[in-house]
């Protein structure tokens, strides 16, 4: 039986459709963490996780909240010197803390991510006011209560639906997504 793979080789095989640079070629300059819009709220910066993914700090990457912060604005990606997907990277620690169930508590992206694969798979569409739930834990009523005044604002003008609308096929469209999602761990 072969050897276990690194834990920066199960990331990037998650990365595998990228074009992009492997992550072990970072030359650790970073241009990632000046882009970021989102680095003064992550716990380790884009540069620091791509050091300890290739130290091979599973649990510390997974206890970090660094890629539920991601703005996913790509700005890392653009600007990296060596052309390392640092975004997909993300992305791609989203998908394997969520398939191993492994995450940092109090995160409200682990449940928002489950709540709209939920919502995705019923009716194929986004509905945001499905994900209320997930915000009223994390932030609770008083923040809450200002975004329904946003939504009746909305709901006025015809820019929020009342009721979640489905696409037309949306069976064959359940199948294809119940042999997709397994693949990126968002079940």
């Amino acid at each position: 039986m072969g050897a276990r793979p690194s834990f920066q080789q199960e990331v990037s095989n998650l990365l595998y459709a990228s074009e992009s640079t492997p992550m072990q070629c970072c030359i650790q300059c970073a241009t990632c963490v000046s882009t970021c819009p989102a680095a003064e709220f992550m716990d380790a910066s884009p540069r620091r996780i791509i050091a300890m993914i290739a130290a091979d700090m599973k649990d510390a990457v997974l206890a970090s909240n660094s890629y539920w912060y991601c703005a996913s604005c790509y700005h890392c990606s653009a600007k990296c010197p060596r052309g390392i997907d640092v975004a997909g990277m993300m992305y791609a620690l989203k998908r394997y803390s969520l398939w191993k169930g492994r995450h940092r508590e109090g995160l409200i992206g682990p449940d928002f991510s489950r709540r709209f694969v939920k919502m995705i798979m019923k009716t194929g569409r986004a509905y945001e006011p499905s994900l209320a739930p997930a915000f009223l834990g994390k932030y609770g009523w008083r923040v809450l209560l200002g975004d329904v005044k946003t939504a009746l604002r909305l709901l006025s003008k015809g820019r929020l639906p009342l009721l979640p609308s489905r696409i037309k096929r949306v069976r064959p469209f359940r199948r294809m997504l119940a042999r997709i999602i397994p693949l990126g761990g968002v079940a």
